[in-house]
């Protein structure tokens, strides 16, 4: 059976009563080929064997399964995985019935669904000829008795009109669904041929097919089928997104990347970003980054390319690193927090792993004023090395958002407020609710101020949080609820600042700039005048 803790988490929403939470900072989204799993469905594992039962492990065509086993063995806590395939077909399993036959087909497509299915009668009165029992199994290897799923349906009918009419009961299914035209009568009994005991089943057919490998479009997927990267929509959060290569011989195109980028920037997460394969040295990657375009606050990449031992080819194979450096954060984020000033973020591999290359201290200095983080095999003797960056080195309209840690710190405190406020799009809008939200949100921001999150400023230098309920009459017709954050930048004076609007059609968050107005000498009230006469959306 699935583990009950693999599948979508769905997690409590918090009310004015609560304070808001602080949610994980390095949950880790994978979309690319797997073994076999559910298709365009975001699931949730807390380790590689959970990852092993659904999605099949390590694939040689596939490099998804070697990053998420990196990541794991680098300090990754939680990943989030989905499946795109390009053509592949399920699997049909045959049931007799009489002259006809009963046609059920796979739910999840590929050449390793292993699925048997067996009818009896047991318990079906005489009066009732048409109902019979289905038993569906997942097996982990054809003629083996070791089950992995099962599903039993009793005294369901072929017959329409049936109140347990067999295609309405399989909708509810996660193996199989019923195909083709039903049999005018019920399957025939799956029988024993030694025993003639109803004991026996039916293995699913060799018609399965794994489909042709991916391409970029079917990474993309489609916003509106929430197919490919978009399936991540039915997460609630993710902090990073990793997108590994096609195959181990074809890396990610510029047009996945720019998408993956932009939603990244949407759902407020870093895109992990590998480096091409053909840069096999510093000075390779330092005369690629020439004609590199992709350039974004929320994206990162950290170079080399990472040399692992390939279980399934017995010896050490050359890796793209997004899933061992999503690790590694992880592992760092257990340690020290966003903001600790001690944090130090370089990317130290664990024994097992290295790098392909060796980067010296001026080469790595160099890459990083171009965005990009060296890899170290072990940990430099000094801490005077480069901070880490984002790829929005030397051309971000915000300074701050050319360091990760800055960056990651913003996204996580508008995430944790965003999400621990949504009570207020099913509630009216009027002064009380102001009150509740405005004191929820200066608790939690508090918090964050006495845990040393805003670099040793006095508190009403650290944050403001100001209500935005420019027009009652019209806020409450449409149910809608706005504020405004800000928390310090690291120039004094100087904010980050962001409108989060809640209503029962969703949530908008929006970061803004107060035009050339300094906010630290306005109380909460007149922050409220600011915000209508002053802000402007950032570019």
């Amino acid at each position: 059976m699935t583990p009950s803790n693999v599948g979508l988490q769905v997690e409590e929403e918090r009310g004015p009563d609560q304070s808001i939470a602080r949610l994980a900072t390095a949950r880790t989204a994978f979309v690319g080929r797997t073994l076999r799993g559910p298709v365009n469905r975001p699931v949730v594992v807390k380790n590689f064997s959970e990852f092993q039962h659904v999605f099949g492990g390590l694939w040689q065509p596939s490099p998804l399964g070697y990053a998420v086993e990196q990541f794991f063995d680098n300090g990754g806590r939680e990943a989030i995985v989905v499946r795109v395939v390009n053509g592949a077909r399920a699997a049909t399993l045959t049931l007799n019935a009489g002259s006809g036959n009963l046609k059920l087909q796979a739910l999840r497509p590929g050449t390793r669904e292993f699925l048997r299915a067996s009818v009896d009668y047991d318990n079906i009165p005489d009066e009732s000829p048409e109902c019979f029992n289905l038993t569906v199994q997942r097996v982990k290897a054809p003629g083996t008795a070791q089950v992995e799923d099962q599903e039993i349906f009793r005294r369901v009918s072929v017959m329409p009109g049936s109140e347990a009419f067999l295609p309405q009961a399989l909708s509810a299914s996660s193996l199989v669904r019923a195909i083709g035209a039903l049999p005018g009568k019920r399957p025939d009994r799956t029988l024993d041929p030694a025993s003639g005991l109803a004991t026996a089943y039916v293995q699913s057919n060799p018609d399965g097919d794994d489909g042709a490998p991916l391409c970029d479009y079917d990474l993309i997927g489609s916003e509106l089928e929430h197919t490919g990267i978009f399936a991540l929509g039915e997460i609630d959060y993710f902090n990073f997104l990793c997108v590994p290569p096609l195959s181990r011989e074809q890396d990610v195109g510029p047009s996945a990347l720019l998408v993956a980028a932009r939603y990244c920037k949407q759902r407020r997460a870093m895109l992990i970003v590998d480096p091409p394969a053909h840069w096999h040295t510093a000075d390779d990657a330092l005369l690629g980054l020439r004609d590199w375009e992709l350039a974004t606050e929320n994206a990162v990449m950290y170079f080399p390319h990472i040399l692992a031992h390939d279980k399934l080819r017995g010896h050490f194979e050359v890796f793209a690193p997004c899933g061992a450096v999503a690790g590694m954060l992880a592992r760092s984020d257990e340690i020290f927090p966003l903001w600790d000033p001690e944090r130090n973020d370089d990317a130290v591999l664990r024994p097992g792993y290295r790098p392909t290359c060796m980067v010296s201290d001026d080469r790595r200095n160099r890459l990083a004023l171009s965005g990009v983080n060296t890899i170290l095999g072990v940990r430099s003797a000094s801490r005077s090395g480069p901070a880490t960056r984002t790829l929005a080195a030397g051309s971000a309209g915000n300074a701050d958002w050319q360091y990760l840690s800055n960056r990651r710190l913003a996204l996580y405190i508008v995430n944790c407020i965003e999400r621990g406020t949504r009570w207020v799009a099913y509630v009216k809008p009027h002064a009380e609710v102001s009150e509740l939200l405005t004191a929820q949100v200066r608790v939690f921001l508090e918090s964050l101020f006495v845990a040393g999150a805003f670099r040793a400023r006095r508190v009403d230098e650290a944050f403001f949080v100001a209500s935005d309920q420019s027009d009652p009459a019209s806020d409450a017709a449409s149910h809608e609820f706005r504020f405004l954050i800000g928390f310090a930048a690291t120039r004094d004076h100087q904010f980050h600042s962001y409108r989060i609007s809640h209503s029962p059609a969703g949530t908008r968050v929006q970061p803004v700039s107060l035009n050339r107005l300094s906010v630290a000498p306005y109380s909460p009230a007149e922050l409220e005048w600011v915000d209508r006469i002053a802000v402007q959306l950032e570019p």
